[in-house]
């Protein structure tokens, strides 16, 4: 057997074990999709009786990102969602949910704007909420009502 032969046969194994890693590297931890959880969500109790702001953080897990495009309530028929650039609110159409990554809506910051309420929900009533995605399915979430002091990690 020639020497190049026995050196070719030799690291054949670790040509294979190096592609093997290669490929069960690519998938691991992450999909082709956006795989997106909800948690955080709150509300505080409205101080007007036709006005409220919802908070939350939509989770993507998978290795493709999405946009939240529209949320839904049957407690309001204008739901907008609304960015912060300084003290000044600005109106978005959608809202980045990158990549293993996270869209956090809080207060102070990027935000959901409910207007003409049906009524103003009492602290401790849940309201449904719909989230709507560019490619991801509708997500629905009961968000609790919370006093209007309230903070999440207070």
């Amino acid at each position: 057997m020639r020497k190049s032969t026995v050196a070719a046969a030799a690291a054949l194994p670790l040509v294979l074990a190096g592609a093997l890693v290669l490929v069960t590297g690519c998938g691991s931890g992450s999909s082709d999709k956006p795989e997106l959880s909800v948690s955080g969500a709150y509300m505080p109790r409205p101080a007007m009786q036709d006005m409220a702001a919802a908070y939350f953080t939509v989770k993507n897990e998978g290795g493709k990102a999405d946009q939240l495009t529209k949320v839904t309530t049957p407690l309001s028929r204008d739901v907008t969602l609304h960015t912060t650039e300084g003290s000044r609110m600005k109106h978005a159409e959608r809202l980045d949910v990158p990549a293993n990554g996270d869209l956090s809506l809080s207060h102070g910051g990027t935000h959901l704007m409910l207007g003409k309420l049906e009524h103003r929900p009492a602290v401790g009533e849940k309201v449904e909420f719909t989230l709507h995605f560019a490619t991801s399915a509708p997500v629905k979430i009961q968000v609790p009502v919370e006093s209007a002091s309230y903070r999440p990690g207070d």
